[in-house]
């Protein structure tokens, strides 16, 4: 039933001014041993999931810092919609949405902060103000330099499995084997990433659910998640609130799609994912510490 879960070691970057340990080490990302929960924290006018109600930046570093004590591992600061059918934001407002909730967030070595963004300026300033992941949600397709500026600031990233903008992703949404074609680029995405300088040991891959792909896309590489394990890289998986999940629970919005994640969630760690990406932090925390339960029961049966 459970799939079996390699254990990863992802560095991550040090801050100026943080102090390495005893050993002289950095900080590390250990994947593997339980499911890490990763927080979304849009700071946008238009998030499909929350209405927009971080995008006042005291309200977005309040709730970030609430996520971390309902069981956050990692905080995920976005500042543009991504939702299909949404338009670009320029670079300049980007930064002023994101940067100073980044930089207080993580003013702790205690916080784990990504910032997803596909544009390099905005990637390497947050990296420099404490951010440690990069979340691409285009695998670094669209910005010519953003490979470079992960590799140079010595980030980890996601790599996102998808196709065009999200204005037309959906023009993008034809498959014939649709985990079979997801893991053939996201292949590509890691060769990509690592000619640029980006370790392998720094890379982790999402298969983009709802991104580019219909609702049976969705759900067929949800139901095969495990293929991605092939990839030998931690796997991130993001189904919280998408709207792929209206095709089992009728037309509902994004806040009645609570108990219809939970399940997505559930079948991700069982599948294998490593990190899960939600809105409902406190809720999905407690999937995650149920479903791993029973995953540490079924390891020790079969040993």
């Amino acid at each position: 039933m459970f799939h079996p879960r390699k254990r990863y070691t992802v560095p991550l970057p040090i801050r100026a001014g943080w102090l390495k340990d005893s050993q002289g080490m950095g900080r590390e990302l250990l994947l593997g041993d339980r499911t890490l929960v990763m927080g979304v924290l849009n700071v946008t006018p238009d998030s499909f999931a929350d209405g927009g109600v971080h995008f006042d930046t005291a309200r977005a570093i309040e709730d970030g810092f609430r996520m971390l004590e309902e069981g956050a591992d990692i905080i995920d600061v976005g500042g543009e919609s991504t939702r299909p059918g949404a338009g670009p934001v320029s670079v300049e407002e980007e930064r002023r949405r994101v940067l100073p909730v980044i930089e207080r967030l993580a003013d702790s070595p205690d916080v784990i902060v990504s910032v997803d963004t596909y544009k390099a300026a905005v990637a390497r300033e947050a990296v420099a103000l404490g951010a440690a992941i990069v979340n691409d949600v285009i695998a670094l397709q669209y910005d010519p330099e953003m490979a470079g500026a992960i590799a140079g600031s010595g980030a980890a990233v996601v790599l996102m499995h998808n196709r065009g903008r999200s204005r037309d992703m959906y023009r993008e949404a034809d498959y014939r084997d649709v985990a079979g074609e997801i893991v053939s680029e996201l292949d590509s995405a890691v060769s990509r990433a690592m000619a640029a300088g980006i370790p392998r040991q720094a890379i982790l891959l999402d298969p983009g659910l709802g991104f580019a792909k219909k609702a049976e896309h969705s759900f067929d590489a949800l139901a095969f998640l495990d293929r991605l394990a092939s990839l030998d890289r931690p796997i991130v998986s993001g189904p919280s609130r998408k709207s792929f999940l209206k095709a089992a629970l009728g037309d509902v919005g994004p806040g009645d799609r609570e108990w219809g994640t939970a399940a997505a969630v559930a079948v991700s760690i069982v599948l294998g994912a490593h990190v899960v990406r939600v809105h409902g932090v406190k809720e999905m925390a407690d999937v995650t510490r149920v479903v791993d339960r029973l995953r540490e029961s079924a390891e020790r049966s079969s040993s």
